[in-house]
Formats: structure tokens, sequence, C-alpha cells
């Protein structure tokens, strides 16, 4: 089956999830529209208690919405949650293991029978996914004794076991240093692009993996989608005018007098950290200025007035908004200074359910109403 004959990867519509608690109850999504296409590689971001998980839970059958619909490649995640676990898969950021007197191979090979993968071809994906994952050394050792780093990779073997057709990934990265992070970047990304119509929906605090991986990004606060849109086209919501950072040599009259030409938005002197103020006062008069343009055509001005001034440009560039400038807009506050508004959203997550080994192409067993 081609990626051109998946129905959308997910399609959600209206989805609410109201936790009962007192004194009031607690609304964690309030109304989620979502469209994924198949092959799409999908981010989800957003500050603690955005309603991210709980959106993931109700994906993946763990959760039922309390209004609203959603579908995993056409099929219903509550009428039709045996297809929806079939076809899925998610690996959490922390997530235990599973038994710690398994070894590796042990660990794989029991997740195989819970699957539903047939005996020889069983050990033959675990033995796969090993190498895969960089774990051939530890294919013997106990998984008690691996570290944070081997422990995530063996997640995410378990987790392709079932060769899905879309894997959620809630932060799984989380607590990795950067060596066995960037090796896991790389291993789903492989993954994702040998086969098309893969997909993989990400949830993750840092903002350079979504921007590395993530063709497209949601922006989540409080269970409503803020914004949608490829990095680029968030990054444009931020910032629309042409920003740079200038350094002169000396500047008569200071950054005010680059107010005054066509196509300046505004000319302020830049805050310095240490080493470039001491790189300035050995100098003499450098200044460094940021400097708001209209757009890019309106520096050639600004250079020509510089030289008319007897300015000397000693350095340029362009300053591009980043992710967590466009979550500060939207949002209001920095990921680390957001704080835990829905409790219910952030317990930890359920184990993965597994599903029955089903390959795309095959015949689609009997729906089954739950």
């Amino acid at each position: 089956m081609s990626r051109a004959d998946l129905p959308a990867a997910i399609e959600a519509r209206g989805i609410r999830r109201i936790y009962a608690a007192r004194p009031a109850p607690i609304v964690a999504l309030d109304g989620i529209d979502l469209d994924v296409p198949a092959g799409e590689f999908f981010g989800l971001l957003g500050p603690n208690g955005a309603g991210k998980t709980t959106l993931i839970k109700i994906l993946t059958t763990l959760l039922a919405p309390s209004e609203g619909w959603a579908r995993v490649f056409g099929f219903d995640v509550v009428r039709q949650a045996k297809q929806v676990r079939r076809v899925m898969n998610i690996v959490s950021g922390g997530e235990q293991s599973g038994y710690g007197i398994l070894t590796v191979r042990e660990q794989l090979w029991m997740f195989s029978q819970f699957y539903g993968l047939p005996g020889r071809d069983g050990w033959r994906r675990v033995d796969e996914l090993i190498d895969a994952v960089g774990l051939a050394e530890q294919r013997n050792q106990r998984v008690s004794t691996l570290s944070t780093g081997q422990r995530q990779k063996l997640n995410v073997a378990r987790g392709l076991l079932n060769d899905p057709w879309i894997l959620f990934l809630d932060e799984p990265t989380l607590g990795l240093d950067v060596s066995a992070a960037r090796a896991l970047r790389a291993l789903v990304v492989d993954w994702q692009r040998a086969v098309p119509g893969r997909t993989i929906l990400l949830t993750t605090h840092y903002m350079a993996e979504a921007d590395e991986l993530c063709d497209r990004i949601a922006i989540v606060d409080r269970g409503r989608v803020l914004a949608i849109g490829s990095p680029a086209e968030l990054r444009r919501l931020v910032h629309r005018e042409s920003i740079f950072r200038l350094e002169v040599d000396h500047l008569d009259g200071g950054p005010a007098v680059l107010t005054r030409l066509p196509g300046v938005v505004a000319a302020t002197l830049a805050a310095q950290d240490g080493a470039e103020e001491a790189a300035a006062g050995a100098a003499g008069q450098r200044l460094a200025i940021n400097l708001v343009l209209a757009d890019d055509a309106a520096l050639g001005g600004v250079v020509g007035a510089l030289g008319e001034l007897g300015s000397r440009i000693v350095a340029l560039r362009k300053a591009e908004p980043t992710l967590e400038d466009v979550f500060v807009e939207l949002v209001g506050r920095g990921f680390e200074e957001a704080a835990v508004e829905h409790p219910a959203d952030e317990v930890a997550p359920a184990p993965a359910i597994p599903p029955s080994a089903h390959a795309p192409g095959e015949p689609e067993p009997e729906e089954v109403a739950r």
C-alpha cells in the first residue's frame, strides 16, 4: 500500500476531556481539532499541563474523550480500539523497561509474544532491532544493569517490534545525555523514512529537537491549539520584520541616527555579554546595535548611510527567531516557568497496550465495538 492510498494518520474533531475534581472539574482538552497526514513527523509542544499527554492517551485508546471523536488511520479510537492498537505503538521518556531479571533479548521476545508475532518471526525481529538500536553487546545482559540511555534504546526497540504505522513518542529523550539523544533521534528518523506512510507524533520540551525533526508542529496550551505549521511558518508568526545584529567601530549620534533611514523600524543598543564588552572596550568606541528593518532590502540603505557617516562595519549577522520565541509569544511564558495547571494530565504514562501483529495491506480484522 502506497502512502497516497493510506487514510490520514490522525483526524480529531472537537476533542474535549474533563476530569472530575473538586472544587471544580478540570478541563484538560477543550476542543482540539487535528489533522496529520500519513508519513508526517508531527510535533506537539506546550507547557506542563497543556493537555499533550491526555491527547496522546486518547489517540492511543488509553483514555476516552469526554466529547468529540478521533480516528487513527481511519479507525475510531473508541469504537475500533482493537484495530487502532494493531497499527500503533508508544514510547515514553523515563518509562520502566520491564523486568530487570530478564536479558535484553528475553525482554523483547516477551513483548513480541504480547504483540502476536509468530515464534520464528519474533526471534528474527528481536535480533534485528537489537542490532538497529545499538544493543548488540548488551543482548544477553540483564535489563536491571542497563544505563539510562540503554534502557531507552530498549524501549524504542520494544516500540518498533510490531512495525507500527504510527509511533507516538512522548518526551523520548528525557534524561538522556547528548550522545544518547542524538542516536535515538537518528534511529527513529531512519525508521520512518524506510517505509512511505510511517508516521511519528512527538512531544518534547526540547525546542532544538522539535525544530530538527518535525515537518509540522502544533503549539498547545490549556487544552487548545494555539498555532500549527512548519517550524519556519511558526517562526514567522513572531518576527515578520528582518532583524540584524550590527557592530560598528563607532557611530556619531548613536543608533538614533539610523532610525531616520527608510525601512528602519527600530535601532537600539544591543546587550553584550562579558566577552563582547571586553572586545568592545579593546576596540575603543565599538557599538553593537539591534537593527529591525521592514525587509532585507532596507539593509543596503543602512550600509550606505554608515559609509557616509564614516562608520566601519565590524560584524553583521541576521538574527532568526526561535521556536522558544514563538512559544513565549503565544503562551506568554517559557517552559521552565510554566505551572502545572492540569495535574491529572501529568500522571505517569500507562504501559503500552500490546497490539496484535498487523502489516499494512493485510485484510482488516472484523470491527469490535467497545
